[in-house]
């Protein structure tokens, strides 16, 4: 498995390297900057207003990887919302408050703004929101479960989880059913908090799920996402992270299984814009089946005021079948050289021969050697979401896709 690993720790600034070249795919690259005055490519402007963000055609760098025509409308502005759409349902243990508020609410944005026309779109054709609120120090002994069921359709949505200081607590968030469906999430974390989300995107065969995914960590807090993705014609999700004040960590977990003809498309960025946060970043997917396609973006943008930075981020990918296509693209965007450490590293390939012939010189048949493979390459992001039953539920879910391939 051939692995591209770029691993700086500057000490001192190196004047300003501009974005990366457009064409990597899978090498990934580094822009290290003594000052940066200008939106780049992991940093675009941020804005409520649709009209802000022209109509892609494909060629901008962030949709050039994106099938435009599979969207169903969403990035150009006929989709309007139809039919059932989705059912929102949440389950909550004491110490929470479920809330379905109006546009006027203040607490919606407050984690960050869209920063594509979708996501803007989403944000001005939503009628009600849900806002989940954890109080002040609780600590939840069950997750809060968030079921989003597409019922046909077209929808816009927005959700808030927002925890107060010291509290904890566990979100799992599980989309299922058929919908074209664009969304944004908000993630607002008080000083102290500690906030572990699931989110499964487990869609039928033709939806269409378009979400950005904010965070906004506080003073102290540690957040930890884990996304998993499974079904759908296309998804594409937009997770990021940015703090409101020093100490904060975030771990960034994700998961993903592409079939033939999906396209899956996972697009983050770390905003390391105060000192002395923590972040770490490990996707993993593998792909089967003809025109499979996954993508990964791993933006990491440490501004000069965010000195002591401490940031990582990984992704792999394995090749199941011929006719699957992965582009990875990890990018390291340096402001300051008074950082802890700053590194990603972006791996493609096949199974790995060796560890195949070791499993098979003691008896094990080669199917079963082949899942077992694959079982490990994913184990240790399962073990992340520490909740048994969606861990057995999702190991379940990769067997029956190993079943088309192996």
């Amino acid at each position: 498995m051939a692995e591209a690993q770029n691993s700086p720790k500057p000490s001192t600034p190196l004047g300003h390297g501009g974005p990366p070249p457009a064409g990597s795919t899978t090498a990934g690259s580094i822009a290290v900057a003594a000052e940066s005055t200008v939106a780049t490519r992991m940093s675009a402007p941020p804005s409520f207003d649709v009209a802000d963000f022209p109509v892609p055609h494909g060629r901008e760098e962030e949709w050039r990887f994106t099938p435009l025509a599979r969207l169903r409308g969403l990035h150009d502005g006929t989709a309007v919302a139809s039919g059932e759409g989705v059912k929102v349902e949440i389950e909550a243990p004491e110490g929470v408050t479920v809330e379905t508020v109006g546009r006027e609410d203040e607490r919606l944005g407050k984690a960050g703004t869209p920063v594509d026309r979708v996501a803007a779109q989403a944000y001005s054709s939503f009628e009600k929101a849900s806002v989940v609120t954890v109080a002040k120090e609780a600590v939840l002994a069950e997750p809060i479960r968030i079921t989003v069921h597409g019922q046909g359709g077209t929808a816009f949505g927005h959700q808030v989880i927002e925890l107060g200081a010291f509290a904890e607590a566990v979100v799992v968030m599980d989309h299922t059913g058929d919908a074209v469906l664009a969304a944004n999430v908000d993630y607002v974390l008080g000083d102290g908090a500690k906030l572990t989300v699931v989110s499964v995107q487990d869609w039928d065969e033709k939806a269409v799920h378009v979400a950005q995914h904010n965070a906004l960590v506080g003073r102290d807090a540690s957040f930890k996402s884990v996304v998993v993705t499974f079904g759908g014609d296309v998804v594409r999700l937009h997770p990021r992270v940015s703090y409101a004040a020093p100490g904060g960590e975030a771990e960034l977990f994700g998961l993903y299984f592409t079939d033939a003809g999906q396209h899956q498309e996972h697009r983050l960025l770390v905003d390391h814009n105060t000192p002395h946060c923590k972040s770490n970043v490990a996707y993993k997917g593998a792909l089967q089946g003809q025109d499979a396609h996954a993508v990964w973006i791993g933006d990491v943008l440490i501004q000069a005021a965010a000195e002591g930075t401490d940031t990582y981020e990984l992704n792999r990918n394995l090749v199941l079948t011929d006719g699957a296509r992965v582009d990875s693209v990890p990018n390291l965007e340096i402001e300051t050289g008074e950082i802890a450490g700053a590194g990603h590293a972006s791996a493609t390939g096949r199974f790995d021969d060796e560890q195949l012939f070791y499993l098979m010189s003691r008896g094990i048949p080669e199917t079963e050697a082949r899942r077992l493979v694959v079982r490990g390459f994913f184990a240790e992001l399962v073990q992340q979401i520490g909740l048994p039953d969606v861990q057995e539920r999702l190991l379940a879910k990769i067997e029956a896709e190993l079943e088309a391939s192996v």
